[in-house]
């Protein structure tokens, strides 16, 4: 019986922590500067906005929005279409002053903050991810209200 009980722990403790690595969405080794202005041109290359999900590995919030996004083929399609997505690691502590004048200190409304940018790089929308919640999850009408009126054409009247 105790050898039985260890190896059970031995096998929950291994699939515990091969979910919290495949639950890394953020590169935390990224400068994210250079991250944002890469996919600022790829957006000017492609007429797409960008969109920085801003946030980190330690927020639930933030790994329960990347998940909910790549699953839903409607959500993934606009995505793609439209934006270069990006996730931006934001650390809790000592945040870099050039990071958060860069995406016009997105965190003030909490993780995920979405930054929504130009092809010139400027940030022209941050929306606040608790509205677009429901539940212990989002809401995807309004992941897709959100995602369809900041599109290029859309911000353009077209």
């Amino acid at each position: 019986m105790k050898r039985f009980l260890i190896v059970l722990m031995v096998a929950v403790l291994s699939i515990g922590q091969a979910q919290a690595q495949k639950a890394k969405i953020y590169d935390e080794t990224i400068d994210p500067i250079a991250q944002i202005n890469s996919a600022v041109s790829k957006a000017k290359a492609s007429n797409k906005y960008v969109i920085c999900q801003v946030g980190g590995n330690w927020c639930v919030w933030c790994l329960r929005f990347a998940d909910f996004i790549t699953k839903d083929s409607e959500i993934k399609s606009v995505i793609d279409k439209n934006y270069v997505y990006i996730h931006v690691n934001y650390p809790r502590k000592d945040a870099d002053r050039k990071l958060t004048d860069k995406i016009s200190n997105a965190g003030r409304f909490g993780y995920p903050a979405l930054v929504v940018m130009n092809d010139k790089g400027e940030v022209i929308h941050i929306q606040d991810s608790s509205f677009l919640e429901a539940g212990e999850g989002y809401d995807k009408d309004k992941v897709l209200r959100f995602l369809n009126g900041w599109t290029p054409k859309a911000v353009a009247g077209k």
